[in-house]
C-alpha cells in the first residue's frame, strides 16, 4: 500500500480538489502517496471532533496511521457570535481545546507528521460584496473580520508550538502578499488559485524542511 496523507478541515479543504492546494498535493505525490481530502464545508472545530474517530480510526496491520496529516480549521470558529454565521462560532478557548484534542489523537495513533493550519485573513469589504451578489442582503458589518480571525490563528500557532509542532500561518503568510485580498481570495474568505497555490507551495516547504523523510 501506498501511505497516505490525509488532509482534514473545512471548505477550504473541501475545495482543495476543485483543483486546488490538495490537488496540488496530490499531483506532486503521484505514485508515491495518497492523499485523502476530509474536508467538511461549513464544519468548525466542534463537529469536527464527532468526526474524528472515523477519520482517524485506530490503526491496524492492514491500516497504518496517515504518513501526514493536516489540520485547518478556525475560519468557522472564527464567525462572530451576534451576527448572521453565529451557528458557526466557537469560543476561542472551546477552539482551543478542540485543535488540541485532534492533534493530540493523530499523535496517539502515530501519525508521524502533523501540521496545523491556521485560518486565513479575511478581505472584510469582499465579504460583504459575496453575501450581497450571494443571498441579496445587504450587510452594513461582515460576519466575520480580518482581526478575529487572526486571534484563531494566534491560537493556532501557539498550540503549535506547545505540542511540538509545524505550523502554517495563512493569516500572517498571505497577508505579506500585495493585494493579497482579491489575488489569494474570491470572496473574502475561500481561495483562488493564486490562493490554493500558495498554500500548497508553503505546505510542501514545511514538509521538505521538517519531514525531509516525505520529500
Amino acid at each position: 500500500m501506498r501511505p497516505q496523507f490525509v488532509t482534514f478541515g473545512d471548505s477550504i479543504t473541501q475545495r482543495g480538489f476543485a483543483p486546488g492546494w490538495t490537488g496540488l498535493l496530490a499531483d506532486a505525490y503521484q505514485r508515491r502517496a495518497d492523499v485523502i481530502n476530509r474536508g467538511y464545508s461549513g464544519y468548525n472545530s466542534r463537529w469536527a471532533l464527532q468526526l474524528l474517530d472515523r477519520v482517524f480510526p485506530e490503526p491496524t496491520a492492514a491500516a497504518p496511521p496517515p504518513r501526514l496529516a493536516t489540520v485547518f480549521f478556525g475560519a468557522n470558529d472564527a464567525a462572530l457570535p451576534d451576527r448572521g454565521s453565529a451557528r458557526q462560532h466557537v469560543p476561542l478557548d472551546e477552539f482551543r481545546s478542540n485543535i488540541r484534542a485532534i492533534a493530540q489523537r493523530l499523535q496517539q495513533i502515530g501519525v508521524p507528521a502533523v501540521v496545523l493550519i491556521t485560518p486565513p485573513p479575511i478581505s472584510e469589504p469582499d465579504r460583504l460584496v459575496h453575501v450581497e451578489k450571494t443571498y441579496g442582503v445587504k450587510l452594513e458589518v461582515p460576519e466575520r473580520t480580518n482581526e478575529v480571525a487572526g486571534q484563531y490563528a494566534a491560537v493556532v500557532e501557539a498550540l503549535a508550538a506547545e505540542l511540538g509542532l509545524p505550523c502554517l500561518n495563512l493569516w500572517r503568510a498571505f497577508q505579506q502578499v500585495q493585494g493579497w485580498q482579491q489575488r489569494l481570495l474570491n470572496d473574502g474568505l475561500h481561495l483562488t488559485p493564486e490562493g490554493n497555490a500558495e498554500v500548497y507551495r508553503l505546505l510542501q516547504q514545511i514538509i521538505d524542511q521538517r519531514f525531509p523523510e516525505l520529500r
